[in-house]
């Protein structure tokens, strides 16, 4: 690499960040003095910090690289996690949220405390500690690292081994990372969060449309042609069984593991427990699900770009996106492009620091003093926790580069010792009264021993997340059983405790039902109905359909069920 080219891409990247650093930095003085302040921003986040934060904490190199690669090397299928995810975005912000606000949580083990004891507490912060420490976190910074070893050849510019300039890049890439969470707290991680995602906008627009022009031999429109017109496979996201994603999973477990992530997931719930009210809140995670639907767009089509621009010549799948990065954008583009890069790898990994910690602090150090300790005692102990969550993810993440099956599987395997059951837990204690906390400890324990069997023990044809709709059927099975026939002696009530303006957002509703339809249409697009073998004679009159429909839906929510909604959550909070 030329040397003007990396002090110009250094110096640029630099700049960025150091803006982010310094806006950040202003949003949080005087703030992170309180326990409320380090771990929940003050309960002051407005909606677009809360959905800058969740979008960004989600988004991070493995998406960048992983779905341009599965769109390289297979076709559209895997924006199923995206795309649907959106759904799952509906279900936090109309029903989780407004009950999570309610109880004042700052961690979601305290609402399974409340609904379920003690014991069932500690065992979710274990699932969610180990889960966090020893694949989550180092899985963050092991592929962000690659991320920048692909784009940058870090190993030949310091000239060591690649082992070596890979643990060089996680520790460095880290120790900035904690910086954010250990001394900014939630509210710093959300600022750095947003502007981060409007520098990853900026990126994901102008990587396509440059892909599209190199593809265009200079023409934008004759490379988006090529791309709709030949090949067109590539643009199914009707997968098949033999697809990353078959289309199946969609009605299955991916809608509990979805529901898990961002409803009931430490790390990515933790910014929306800091709203500044109840409506603020349902927009920043509705305002999220929104951005979810333009993953396939910006994350996806440059994959597509990349094999009609290389072919089948890389040597793997995960270098489709780094190559076309390194060949279409410009020059003075690519310091910018490395700090929205490493901002992306920050957010997540900064996030998921500061909800270790918080789940360290609320969860297990204040319970275990059994003493009031006071705001500053609780904000030393987090940062001290912080730094050596950091440290060990130092050690581990390293480590996953002898991982024989590959990072993303390594991520879904252990990820799957813990969605589930989290997910069953938390949605029979929303919706049950009567279901004593025996139930929880029972699931937790089969799950764990059946999950594990099902993974390592038993040779099952069928896709994980096939396994995982079938568990939380028979876990949910198991947790209704318990209740019918030992049910808890007092039915448990829910105490409203709420700190904020819990008015939910008045348009929540209609937000709701037209992200619904752009998920249709979004599926419409990329099917044999729409862009695969060229648009059919249906695909108009169908998305007109879906669109009427949608009117109609948004007017009767208007109309009448935002009046039914606003009374059912006041029910729910016993004001009636």
């Amino acid at each position: 690499m030329e040397l003007n080219y990396i002090t110009s891409t250094l110096v640029s990247c630099v700049f960025f960040m150091g803006i982010v650093a310094w806006v950040s930095y202003q949003k949080t003085k005087g703030i992170t003095d309180t326990k409320d302040g380090y771990f929940l921003a003050g309960r002051g986040l407005t909606g677009v910090f809360i959905a800058g934060s969740m979008v960004l904490t989600n988004l991070s190199a493995e998406h960048l690289i992983g779905l341009n690669g599965s769109a390289y090397g297979y076709n559209m299928s895997s924006m199923a996690w995206e795309v649907t995810a959106t759904i799952a975005t509906i279900v936090m912000a109309l029903v989780f949220l407004p009950r999570y606000l309610s109880g004042a949580f700052t961690t979601l083990p305290q609402f399974l405390s409340s609904r379920f004891g003690d014991d069932v507490r500690r065992m979710t912060v274990v699932l969610f500690m180990v889960g966090y420490g020893l694949i989550t976190i180092p899985s963050v910074l092991y592929s962000g690292s690659i991320a920048v070893l692909q784009l940058f050849d870090i190993p030949n510019l310091v000239n060591v081994s690649y082992s070596a300039g890979l643990t060089l890049t996680i520790v460095c890439v880290g120790v900035i990372g904690a910086i954010y969470a250990v001394f900014g707290g939630l509210k710093a991680v959300a600022v750095s969060d947003t502007l981060n995602g409007i520098g990853l906008l900026i990126i994901g627009v102008a990587v396509p449309v440059f892909g599209f022009i190199a593809l265009g031999d200079g023409s934008l429109g004759a490379g988006i042609n090529q791309v709709v017109t030949t090949h067109t496979e590539k643009l199914n996201a009707i997968g098949a069984p033999t697809d990353p994603t078959p289309f199946s999973t969609l009605f299955t477990g991916m809608i509990f593991a979805n529901l898990f992530y961002w409803g009931t997931n430490q790390y990515v719930i933790q910014r929306t427990l800091g709203a500044v009210s109840l409506a603020e809140g349902q927009k920043g995670v509705l305002y999220s699900g929104y951005f979810k639907l333009l993953v396939p767009f910006f994350m996806m089509v440059p994959g597509i770009i990349a094999f009609h621009l290389y072919g089948g010549e890389l040597q793997s799948i995960d270098l489709a996106y780094p190559h076309l990065v390194k060949n279409v954008l410009p020059v003075y583009m690519s310091g910018f492009f490395l700090a929205v890069l490493l901002g992306a790898v920050f957010s997540s990994f900064n996030s998921l620091l500061n909800s270790a910690a918080t789940l360290f602090v609320v969860d297990i150090y204040q319970p275990y003093k059994k003493t009031e300790l006071s705001d500053q005692q609780l904000i030393r102990v987090a940062k001290i926790a912080s730094i050596l969550i950091a440290l060990f993810s130092f050690v581990v993440s390293p480590l996953l580069q002898f991982a024989p099956e590959g990072l993303f599987q390594v991520i879904r395997i252990f990820t799957g010792f813990y969605n589930i059951p989290v997910i069953t837990i938390v949605l029979v204690g929303l919706f049950t009264k009567q279901v004593p906390g025996l139930a929880a400890k029972v699931v937790i324990c089969f799950h764990v021993i059946a999950y594990a069997l099902l993974k390592f023990v038993i040779d099952i044809d069928i896709n994980f997340i096939h396994i995982y709709g079938i568990l939380f059927v028979i876990e949910l099975i198991i947790m209704l059983a318990i209740g019918y026939w030992m049910p808890m002696e007092k039915p448990w009530q829910f105490t409203n405790n709420s700190r904020v303006d819990m008015t939910p957002w008045a348009y929540g509703l209609p937000v709701a039902i037209t992200m619904v339809s752009c998920v249709i249409i979004i599926y419409l697009l990329f099917s044999p109905i729409g862009l695969v073998n060229g648009l059919s004679s249906a695909f108009w009159p169908l998305v007109g359909a879906v669109l009427v429909i949608n009117g109609f839906l948004c007017w009767l929510s208007i109309k009448y069920w935002r009046k039914k909604y606003f009374q059912a959550l006041d029910q729910s909070r016993g004001k009636y």
